[in-house]
């Protein structure tokens, strides 16, 4: 069992860490091209309205109603890494470039991570709802924090007499369709995701893990399993490579929103490994 240590605050803190040094080269950003810090600009807005600055923070992304594209001091998490939230008074990103979130935390239900952004800033009424009184229209970024990622993986072979293989039931998943079935894959939970995957990815030392490949919408996973898997801190989380037996079911529809192809409903579960 792998117990994921959540730095929930550690981002927040590299910034803290940082800021004796941006603080002395505070009034010098915008002109001589040195990093600012993102409490630097929000103390003083009218000192760096409708010039091109850089600045570091930690930025996040999280989709939805309104959706949240802000550079922050610091974020805070759960446990899981979910909920991530803005620490102090957020700046908002128009136009932040989505090919530098590849190397990002991603746990699930955004992206957050540690960058350098430049652009014009300007003050005024920004966002979705124009309830951000700082802009900054991004003209260039880059990741300061690089998250590497590990991945595991179920292979396509068979798996014996009376069992199908994960990857025969999503390329023929007809043929299964309401039948009581046996397969195995990974299965994760983390409170708004339960799937059977084609495989998991998690950051190096173990934390945030996603699922990854094709996957199948799982309900009725026995909870007296979930101690043999990968549980994470407050138990945030829940993975491993486990054997079920349950009914099968396919023709879109289910799950989160309505977005998985198919279902498993388990009667029975067995950790793998």
């Amino acid at each position: 069992m792998i117990r994921s240590q959540w730095r929930s605050m550690m981002i927040a803190l590299l910034l803290l860490a940082s800021l004796p040094l941006l603080a002395t080269c505070g009034g010098q950003g915008s002109t001589l091209g040195a990093s600012l810090y993102v409490q630097n600009v929000t103390a003083n807005p009218a000192a760096y309205a409708g010039k091109e600055i850089t600045v570091d923070g930690a930025y996040l992304w999280r989709p939805g109603t309104p959706t949240i594209s802000v550079l922050a001091l610091g974020l805070h998490t759960l446990d899981s890494g979910l909920d991530a939230q803005p620490l102090g008074d957020p700046i908002w990103l128009e136009g932040f470039p989505s090919d530098v979130t590849s190397n990002m935390h991603r746990p699930g239900d955004s992206v957050y991570g540690f960058v350098r952004v430049r652009g014009q800033f300007a003050t005024g009424n920004f966002g979705p709802d124009g309830s951000y009184p700082y802009q900054i229209t991004v003209s260039s970024a880059e990741v300061i924090e690089q998250v590497r990622r590990v991945e595991q993986k179920i292979k396509d072979t068979p798996l014996g007499e009376g069992k199908v293989a994960f990857f025969e039931l999503q390329r023929n998943p007809d043929a299964y369709n309401g039948q009581t079935i046996t397969t195995q894959g990974y299965y994760f939970w983390n409170s708004l995701i339960y799937v059977l995957a084609e495989g998991i990815s998690t950051e190096e030392d173990g934390s945030s893990p996603q699922p990854v490949g094709s996957s199948i919408w799982m309900e009725g996973f026995p909870p007296d399993v979930s101690p043999n898997l990968n549980v994470g801190a407050n138990n945030s989380y829940v993975w491993g490579l486990v054997e079920v037996t349950g009914t099968f079911q396919t023709g879109g529809g289910f799950g989160r929103d309505g977005a998985y192809q198919s279902l498993f409903t388990v009667t029975s579960a067995t950790a793998l490994k």
